[in-house]
This record gives structure tokens, sequence and C-alpha cells, in this order.
């Protein structure tokens, strides 16, 4: 001890006839590589320290070599600090390993779901100058309306009439498009190649020169494809050409069927170009608003001055006002609605003063699916950086406690000299390093999680304008909160490392209770704590919210049931020809073994679509602009309730005999009881829709239980059914009558089976081959699966969460375990004293999980009262995601406080059992 006590009072000396202090940085690291290399060999780390002093005798010569080396730049002293640094890391695999799987997926979580923010809700439509773009408009409204939109007035949809009156109106408008809200599937057909099902949007004219998007291939529209009598025409977009006509160039200018309508090919829009907004299912092709008529017959939203259906969108001039341009469009909008009586008469005048546009930007899209998942994205960026937050806390508490355990390194080196800032700025490169090393897994992690993110929020989806490569925003967001998160957890190690004082290096170690990095680890835990809290009470709300919607009451059964979507009428039938095809699919599946029931409906319960209107009785006053009268309804085969498991309460239901020249009938649910004919036997009454000529169209003949028809998380709305086969002849205006007659195409077939098939979609499209092979069955799913689409968003919300919730609770114990094993290290010595002077096993035990749960406890009440008002702050946002659960649950928040407090427990056990056990000599000889 005497030779190392000389040698460290000549470095000393050394340092002080020395100002420039980067000598010590110099002799500290030929110290520590004669260290490492002596532990190597199997020394001790005291005899390694002591051979390492011995061997640096050549203090001259290194003095010398330092002198000329003194000219180098601050790099080289970076660089000296980064090999360290790996140095280090390599010397300690498993450290390094655990600390970069940590990052990894808190840095990996938070990229991944960056990914999607940036791809759906902040991301630009590749269109040229896209924030000059704005929408007539701000919400995603759909699809059609032939009244009032919203209680609040705002207008979001427009007649093609209207849509021209505001081009007429609106010069500062540079360009003004108009594109169809819903957009639908269609069969098309390409030389002899089988129908496929692809989606179209009717667009204006100048649409693609409103967006400033030119053609890959051919042309784009024009406005004279847009007029009445041009020849029909349609635009590809460019994933749909590779994906569905083998990207053949020869297809611009052919022509290709849809739904029998031919059309030539005139371009293939860019690559990369999506529409207009983005949704899961973009268009796969465009068509001019003038082919609606043809598409659509009588039954033509274009021809019809009151069916809001379009969206409205162009450039407004750099000169130009935008809030006298939205006060001028609403007095338009207003004159307009005065001058059609659908919403002027009957009191809908009052209505007309408050009814107004909102300019919107459009430079993002129509704001539909960023309105649809804005509120999970938000929620589910919050929880990620909360997970990272908690990772940071946990490599932390790693980086103290292995500071703590080179606590004498760094008490050698600070007595040869080293500066504080130097020891800080070694130990930060180290954590900087494990920051990017972590970053660059989490990169790998963000990909295949995004993939997955994508994949559970829209299964169906082939052709969404999403995708999980990360962009330069991304990369960038991942490498600065690579940065971030390696000086957020590095700085206070570095700190309380760099503290420790000379004499350390000649004493043992493990003989104080506490040290400079006690404190610290413990307030890291507490915040762990608290913050897991939040994460694993959002987990238990989630998924019991999710289970609240998946285990409600719908009111119809789905096991063993399998729906197939077709369509008859793409596929050449007329309404005269359906009864003979429903004859023929129903008898070739009645004779198939467990077949139950077969029955064929224009739209599934649940399935996403429906139609609705106004019910109008007969006998009564037309119900007032401000009055409820909307009803959803839907064309059915008598087979209809019983393959779906619903009774008849009242009445009788639909027989063969409901055909077209019987009287025209309906059968109804409750609901529509209990509004339209409360305290009233309904069996007998007549109504009719929207239109008060027609009230005393459909007699009721039967009542059937509520089930949910269009929304899952709402109550169950008025409901009637009309006979698929029987078509109403009293109309009198050539679209009501094409109307009519389009309702009785089938969409959907609904088999009922004994038990479960194993080849059941194999089966059905083979029988649907031989029957017709013109009739395309474009979409099969199980009915199970149907409903549960309805629900992706939830799940993805729900699954997350839990993933987020386990994750928290493993690094927070992780975190807790780990200081208690430190502290019952430091603690050897006491503890052996303790026990050698009569203390009791089980009481040591107690004595350090008294001390975990403290700490625990401290981070559970905080991180409840922090749970519950982020919930009270954010229950807006968290309205549209729970069901059947409040966001303030206090049993669930119990729950999460319970789950918690066993974990910590537990955690703080294994070391408490582990320092019951402790040998009293090996304690009171520990170094």
């Amino acid at each position: 001890m005497r030779m190392i006590r000389a040698w460290l009072s000549r470095l000393r000396e050394v340092f002080n006839r020395r100002p420039d202090r980067d000598l010590a940085a110099e002799l500290e690291s030929h110290l520590q590589f004669h260290i490492d290399d002596n532990r190597r060999a199997g020394m001790t780390l005291q005899e390694a320290r002591r051979q390492a002093l011995i061997k640096l005798g050549g203090l001259d010569q290194i003095k010398e070599s330092y002198r000329d080396r003194r000219g180098l730049p601050w790099l080289d002293s970076l660089a000296q600090d980064v090999r360290f640094a790996f140095r280090m890391l390599r010397k300690n695999p498993g450290f390094t390993t655990v600390a970069i799987l940590t990052l990894a997926l808190g840095i990996g979580a938070n990229t991944a779901i960056f990914t999607l923010v940036q791809k759906i809700l902040l991301r630009s439509l590749p269109v040229a100058n896209p924030s000059q773009l704005y929408r007539v408009g701000d919400r995603s409204d759909c699809c059609y309306y032939q009244n009032y939109q919203n209680a609040d007035g705002d207008f979001d949809l427009f007649s093609y009439d209207l849509y021209q009156h505001f081009k007429e109106t609106a010069p500062e408008f540079e360009q003004l498009a108009a594109v169809q809200a819903g957009g639908g599937a269609y069969d098309v057909r390409s030389g002899a190649a089988p129908a496929v099902r692809l989606r179209g949007e009717y667009v204006s004219g100048n649409y693609f020169s409103t967006l400033g998007v030119g053609a890959f291939a051919g042309r784009p529209f024009s406005d004279n494809d847009d007029t009445p009598g041009a020849a029909s025409a349609i635009v590809l977009s460019y994933r749909s050409w590779q994906t569905n006509f083998a990207g053949d160039p020869g297809i611009v200018g052919s022509t290709v069927d849809i739904e029998t309508h031919p059309f030539t090919v005139v371009g293939i829009a860019p690559p990369g170009f999506f529409g207009d907004r983005v949704i899961a299912f973009p268009p796969d092709f465009w068509l001019p608003l003038s082919s609606e008529p043809a598409m659509e017959g009588a039954n033509s939203s274009l021809l019809d001055l009151d069916t809001d259906w379009l969206y409205a969108l162009g450039r407004i001039r750099p000169s130009s006002n935008l809030i006298a341009l939205q006060s001028k469009l609403s007095n338009v909008l207003r004159e307009w609605l005065a001058s059609r009586p659908v919403y002027s008469d009957l009191g809908g005048a009052q209505q007309i003063p408050k009814q107004h546009v909102v300019l919107a930007p459009a430079g993002g899209g129509i704001q539909r699916l960023q309105q649809q998942t804005g509120a999970g994205l938000r929620t589910l960026m919050v929880l990620s950086s909360v997970i990272l937050l908690i990772a940071c806390a946990n490599i932390a508490n790693l980086l103290l406690a292995r500071g703590a355990a080179r606590r004498a390194d760094v008490a050698v080196r600070v007595a040869l000299g080293a500066a504080r800032a130097r020891l800080v700025r070694q130990t930060l490169a180290e954590s900087l390093l494990l920051g990017l090393f972590g970053g660059a897994a989490g990169l790998a992690v963000a990909y295949f999680v995004s993939r997955m993110l994508l994949a559970l929020a829209f299964p169906h989806s082939q052709n969404m304008p999403v995708d999980a490569t990360p962009s330069t925003p991304v990369l960038a967001f991942a490498f600065l909160i690579s940065l971030f998160t390696g000086a957020i957890f590095g700085v206070t190690p570095a700190w309380i490392s760099s503290s420790a004082h000379p004499a350390d290096a000649l004493r043992g170690s493990g003989r104080a209770t506490r040290d400079a990095s006690s404190l610290p680890q413990r307030a890291l835990v507490v915040f762990q704590m608290a913050m897991s809290v939040l994460l694993v009470a959002g987990a238990f709300i989630t998924a019991k919210s999710l289970r609240n919607l998946e285990h409600q009451n719908i009111g119809f059964a789905t096991s063993n049931r399998y729906v197939a979507q077709i369509d008859p009428k793409g596929a050449g039938y007329t309404a005269d020809r359906l009864p003979e095809l429903y004859g023929r699919i129903r008898d070739a599946f009645s004779a198939l073994p467990g077949a139950v029931n077969l029955s064929f409906a224009r739209y599934v319960p649940l399935g996403g679509n429906m139609w609705g209107g106004c019910v109008m009785r007969q006998g009564h006053p037309p119900p007032r602009a401000d009055e409820p009268c909307f009803s959803e309804w839907d064309r059915v085969s008598p087979q209809f309730l019983d393959s779906i498991g619903v009774p008849i309460v009242r009445g009788r239901g639909f027989t063969a005999a409901d055909v077209t020249g019987a009287g025209s009938v309906a059968i109804v649910n409750e609901a529509f009881v209990r509004q339209f004919f409360p305290n009233e036997d309904p069996i007998g009454q007549r109504f009719g829709r929207n239109t008060p000529k027609y009230a005393g169209s459909f007699e009721i003949v039967g009542v059937f239980a509520d089930f949910k028809m269009g929304n899952p998380r709402a109550e169950v709305r008025p409901l009637f059914l009309r006979p698929l086969a029987q078509q109403f002849t009293a109309f009198t205006e050539p679209e009501e009558q094409a109307a009519e007659a389009s309702s009785m195409f089938a969409g959907c077939i609904i088999f009922d089976f004994a038990r479960a098939q194993e080849n059941a979609e194999e089966l059905i499209r083979t029988e649907m081959m031989r029957i017709d092979p013109n009739l395309t069955v474009f979409g099969f799913d199980t009915y199970d699966a149907e409903v549960a689409a309805n629900f992706s968003q939830e799940r993805l919300v729900a699954r997350l969460s839990t993933i987020f919730g386990v994750l928290a609770l493993l690094l927070a114990s992780v975190g807790l375990y780990g200081v208690m094993s430190y502290s019952v290290g430091n603690r050897t010595n006491e503890i052996g004293i303790r026990v050698a002077l009569g203390a009791e096993r089980a009481g040591v035990v107690r004595m350090i999980l008294r001390e975990a749960l403290a700490l625990a406890a401290i981070g559970i009440c905080a991180g409840a009262l922090v749970a519950l008002a982020v919930a009270r702050v954010a229950v807006s946002q968290l309205a549209g995601l729970l069901f059947g659960v409040s966001a303030t649950s206090a049993s669930m928040m119990a729950l999460a406080c319970a789950v918690l407090a066993a974990s910590a427990a537990l955690a703080g056990y294994l070391p408490a059992r582990r320092a019951s056990r402790v040998d009293p000599v090996v304690a009171l000889r520990h170094e």
C-alpha cells in the first residue's frame, strides 16, 4: 500500500506542476488499459490496480508523448471518449445487451407510432402545392343526404347543381373540383379475363388539373370528358394497373366493361397518387361525373337537385381572404336552400339561417381516416412516450448501479488528476452510444411493429396508401429520440459517478448503507411505478371496453354462419331475372350437408352499410324539420330473420307470397314501434318513406326483436324490413321506379350451418361458379369476422395498451428489483452484523421488503393521482375509444394498483430472501 500511496503522491505532483489538465486523461487511459489487461490475466481488482501503477513508471515518456500530441483538436479528445465508451460496453456484454433491448422496445414503440402519425395525420397529398388546397366543408360525412346534414348547421356535402353554383359565384377559386363522397365497388372485365371487383370514384373533369396531377401514361381527365354525351372514359390508379392489369401498357386506349358498361382507359395516374384522401380502400379508378347517370340509370344522384353526395375542393387564389370567402359561400348556401322546397317546407325554413360552410385546408386530404384514427393514434403516442420514459429510468438505474460498482476505479482516476468534466463526458459518451445502438435496434422493431399495426387496424386493406417503410422525417425522429434518450438517462449517473473521492480508492467498498446514487435510484423507481400505473390502468380500461363491445348483446346470432358478397347487377342480371337466380342458389345450397338456412339481403347487420330515411305515417301530418323521423331499412328474403336467429314477437314474418302484385308489406323492430307507434298496436298500420305522397305505402304485418343494424356503439335504432322479391309499383317518377328496382338486387348471402365448416369458402365459391361463372363472389367471411371488423380500431388500441401495460409492469418491477438488489449488496456488512447479533431472518426479510413496498406505495399513489388527472383532462378524446367503461373507472384503477403492488412485493421479496441468507462470517469479510 505504501508503494501505491507513493505513486499517487508522485502523480499529483506532476499534475500540480502542469495546468493543462488533459494530461490526466492521457495518464488515466494508460492506467485503465493496464488494469483491464491485468484483470484478463486473472488478477483481483486490487492487485490489478497495484500492478498497473507499477507498470506506469515511465512518466517522463508519457509526458513527452503528450507534448508531441497536444496540438490535436478537440475532435481527437472526443474520439478517445468514444473509444473508451466502446471498450466499456464491450467489457460488459450482459449490461449492454439488456440496455439496448430495453431502449429498442421504448424507441421502437415510439418510432412505430410516429410512423403512423406521420403517414396518416401529418402527410401531405402527393399533389402540386398542397398548401394551396382548401375544401368547402370540414367533416367527413358520407354518403348521401336529402335534407339538413348536421344539427349545428355545418354543411359538408353538396348536390351537383349546388357545386356548379359555387363555381359560378366564387371566382376566388382558381379551380374548384367535385369528388364523390363515398365511392363504390364494381365488377370490371377486360377482354376474356374474369371479372375483378374494383373500387371506383366519380370526379369532375377538372379533378386532376385542380390537384396538379398529370398521368404516368395516357392523359388525365379534361373538362371535355365531363360533359353529357362525351365518350365514357376512366383513369386507372398506378397500383391497380400493376396489380389487376399486370402493368400492361396496352391497356391505355383499350376498352373495359364496368358493370356491363364499356369504358375507354384514357390514362394511368402517377405512382404514389392515391386520390384526395387517405383511406383504407383508395380508388382503383376514377370516372367522370357525367358518366354517373349512365351507370345508375334513372336512380342518378347527378340529376337529382336535392341529393347531396359530393365533396368540393379547390385552389384559392393567393390574394383571396379566407374568412370573407367562407362568409360569402355560406350566404350562397343559404340562398340556395331557401329556393329548394325539401329544405324550406315543413318548418325547415327556420333552420336555414344557421346553415353554413367551413373552409378547411385539404393539403393533407379530405380528413376521413385522420378523423377516425386521430384520437387513437394520439393516445398511443402518449402511451408509447411513457414507455420510453420508463425505459430511460430503467437504464439510468442500471448506469447508477454500474457507476457505484466502478466507484473505486473512478476514485483512482480522480486521484491521478482526471478532470471531472472529462469523467462526465466519458460516461455521457457511453450513454449516448447506448442510445444510438438502441435507436438502430428500435428502427428494426418499429418497422415490424408498424406493419403489425397496419395489419391489425386494416386487416382487409390491400392497397392502403400507408406503408411501414420509415420516411426521412421518421428516421430523423428516431435519431433525435436516440440522442435525447442517451442524454436524459446519462446525465445524472455521469455526474454522480464522477464525484468519487480519491480516498475511496484506498478503502474497501460496501461499508456504507447509502451512497450518492441511492436517492436518485429510489426516485427513479418511484417515477417508474407512477408511470406504470397510468399504462396498466389504461390497459385494463381499454381491454374492458373491447370486451364490452365484443360481448354486448347485438341481438342476432353469428356462430356457424357465413356471409358472401355478390353483385347480380354487375353480372348482367335484370330485376325480372332475380327470382330465378335466387331460387337456383337456394336449391343448390339447401342440398349441402349441415345446411340449415340460406337468406339474401341487400345489406347484412353490422356489415358496414345500410339505408335510411324519414318515416311518414299514414293519416298523420308530416314530421317537422326538427322532429326525429329517421329509420334504418333493408331488403331481405323470407328466411332472413331465421338465418340470423331473430324471433318474430308479434304478427308474422315474410313468406313466399310476398311478391310483386301482392299487398306491399313491411316488418318493423320494437324500437320502430316505440318511436312511431307508442301505446298503439302497430299491426295493420301503414307508413311510407321520405315523401308524404307515399305515406301509406307499406302495411306492417309483423314486429321482430331488436338487433343492431348499423352502429354497434349506439342504441338500437328504428328499423323496418321489406321483402326482397316485392316491388312497390305505385311510384310515378322514373327515378323513384329505378331506385325501387335497384333495391331488389341482393348484395349478400347468409349461409347458416348446423356446425362450423372447415372448407366453407372453397365449397361456396365452387358451387357459385357452377351456378353462374359470371356471378363473382367478391367477398367471403365468417359472420363472426364480419362483426369483429367493426371493432378493429378498438382492438388495436386495446392490444397495444395491453402490450404497453405489461412492458411497463416488467420494466418497473425490474427497476425495483435492481435497486433493492443493489441496496442489499451495499448493506452486506450491516446485514451480517444484524444476523450475528441475533436478528431473525424473517425480520431481515421484513426490513428489506418494507423498504421496497414503501417505494412502490409512493409511486403507485402518485401514479393513481396522475392517471385520474390525465383521464379527466382527456375525457373528450377518450370518449370515442371507450364503450361501457369510464376513463376514470375506480375499479380499473384499483385493479391496476393491486397488480403493481403484487409485482412490487415479488420484486422486493427476492432480494430480501437473499439478504436473509447472508452468512455473518462472509459478510464481515465482504469488500
